[in-house]
């Protein structure tokens, strides 16, 4: 790995006192790139288990859509998402075990992959709830932005051009905010047996120390996500295992480590 990096200095949240916080190291802003390039290599040296996860990702809002389109109960959203926020860390967690089997120069398989979800599965748990609770909220305050357009209005862009740039501004708040708490969590509960506040104080931290770097890091997540839209899902079963591939290799450049680490 690239000795470039400096540990970062104390700030306001390393010294908060909330949790213990890992240090991180300050990144380049050709960082994402690399990690990126990292997770096409991971990518292509497993082509069996990414194709597995992946279909795992697709699947997912394959049945929500499908639940919709069969019941026309718009209410099975939620049902389906709270699956997917409790599911998600976990998948996650299997994908950065094949990139960390890669770097220690072993064969990943689906057994080992699939052990990785149960390390550190209390915290794991606990890091699902915390983006269900987070989803839940989000919900209501957008259920909230549209009971406030009045039913009286024609649903022209003039009139809902309010609404649109109010409902964006607060999904853009809640992205961020869901940016900040799982950049790194989920990697660090794989690898660390730590509590979950300090996964999640420690991933904050590191996304506060690299603002820039990790900005383009989650425009590329954003890429990757509406391209996945746009070609009816079919995009996830690639892209998602690829986005996973290059966290873990964003992990290891962003959050130090006591000693170096040895992949034998």
């Amino acid at each position: 790995m690239s000795q470039h990096f400096k540990e970062t200095p104390q700030n306001a949240i390393t010294e908060s006192g909330i949790a213990r916080v890992i240090p991180c190291k300050e990144l380049d802003v050709g960082d994402p790139i690399k990690w990126l390039s990292l997770g096409i290599r991971d990518l292509l040296r497993a082509p069996g288990l990414t194709a597995f996860y992946g279909v795992f990702f697709a699947v997912i809002p394959w049945s929500i859509t499908y639940l919709v389109a069969m019941t026309g109960w718009h209410l099975v959203i939620l049902p389906a998402m709270v699956c997917f926020m409790l599911i998600g860390p976990f998948l996650a967690a299997g994908l950065y075990d094949v990139s960390w089997e890669l770097e220690k120069g072993h064969k990943p398989s689906l057994r080992h992959s699939l052990r990785a979800i149960r390390r550190n599965a209390v915290n794991e748990w606990g890091f699902g709830v915390m983006l269900l609770v987070l989803m839940i909220f989000w919900l209501r305050v957008a259920s909230m932005i549209h009971a406030l357009y009045p039913s009286y209005l024609d649903e022209s862009l003039d009139n809902l051009m309010p609404f649109l740039i109010l409902g964006t501004a607060v999904g853009a708040f809640f992205t961020g905010i869901v940016f900040f708490l799982s950049a790194f969590t989920q990697p660090i509960l794989m690898e660390r047996k730590v509590d979950l506040a300090t996964a999640v104080i420690t991933s904050v931290n590191a996304v506060w120390v690299n603002k820039i770097p990790m900005l383009i890091w989650a425009g590329i997540i954003f890429t990757a996500v509406i391209f996945g839209f746009l070609t009816g899902f079919f995009g996830f079963i690639i892209l998602m295992p690829l986005i996973g591939y290059a966290t873990w290799h964003a992990y290891i450049d962003a959050i130090e480590t006591k000693v170096e680490r040895k992949y034998e």
